[in-house]
Parts: structure tokens; C-alpha cells; sequence
């Protein structure tokens, strides 16, 4: 899936839009996603001036846009600019590495189970196949008017 069908589905924009390129999607199972990290993104202006690294909060974002991308195309649901994906819970939050411009942050992202409306993800980011982030996430989908 390359930026224009990402485009599609997500809602987010520049500067907040994380997910660059799919890479590989099985319906109903797992996302493995690509964020590439450049230095020319706006929040390394302040973290860190003398040491870039892209905040935790970001990179746990990018793994839940990819999970919202999974989530979108398992159901089969068309474009509708009023469904949106959010965000409603995350546990066990674990950053391992710092994630610096000119690395691509792989989001690998496996759907574990769906109920109630409540999508629950096990979700981990890599750089150069060694953990950065890991986590497990839940999202919903509801319709905005």
C-alpha cells in the first residue's frame, strides 16, 4: 500500500501522519508498516537539539496508525471521511532503543482479537531488525459527524 491509498484510509496529515508505506498486510492478522525518520521532521527542532530522537509518544502513534490501516482493511469498509479509528487504550508500554533521523522505524503490528467493537493489537516497532518500542494497544472505530 504506498502513501496515496494510506492517504485514503487515514485521517492524519503532515506533520502528524506517521505511516509511510505498507509493506505487508494478511487481513484479519497482522501489518508490518514503515515510517521513515528524517531530520527534517518538525519535532527534532526541540528533541534534542544536540541529540535528535523521536519522542515515545510518536513512535507508540505510528504503531497505532498502523494498527487503524489493519483494522480499516480487515473489515472491508469503504472510505467514509466520517469513520474515524481511535486510540482508547494502551498497556505495557516499552521503549528499548532511541529512534534517530535516518532510520526507518518498522511497525510490526498483529491484530490478537476483536470484541465489543474493541480492537486489541500486540504492536512492536523495529530499527535494523532490534526492538525500539513495544506495546499492546486498543482502538475503536465510531462514525463523527
Amino acid at each position: 500500500m504506498d502513501i496515496h491509498k494510506i492517504l485514503e484510509k487515514l485521517p492524519h496529515r503532515y506533520p502528524f501522519l506517521l505511516v509511510d508505506r505498507v509493506l505487508e498486510l494478511e487481513l484479519n492478522k497482522r501489518i508490518r508498516a514503515l515510517k521513515n525518520v528524517s531530520i527534517n521532521e518538525p519535532y527534532f527542532q526541540g528533541h534534542f537539539p544536540h541529540r535528535p530522537v523521536m519522542p515515545g509518544v510518536l513512535m507508540l502513534e505510528a504503531l497505532a496508525q498502523a494498527a487503524a490501516l489493519l483494522a480499516f482493511e480487515s473489515t472491508g469498509d469503504g472510505v467514509d471521511e466520517n469513520m474515524v479509528i481511535y486510540f482508547v487504550g494502551i498497556d505495557g508500554a516499552r521503549f528499548k532503543r532511541p529512534v534517530e533521523p535516518g532510520d526507518q522505524l518498522i511497525l510490526d503490528v498483529t491484530l490478537d482479537r476483536v470484541k465489543s467493537g474493541i480492537y486489541k493489537f500486540t504492536a512492536q516497532g523495529l530499527v535494523d531488525g532490534e526492538l525500539a518500542v513495544s506495546a499492546e494497544l486498543m482502538c475503536t472505530k465510531r462514525k463523527v459527524s
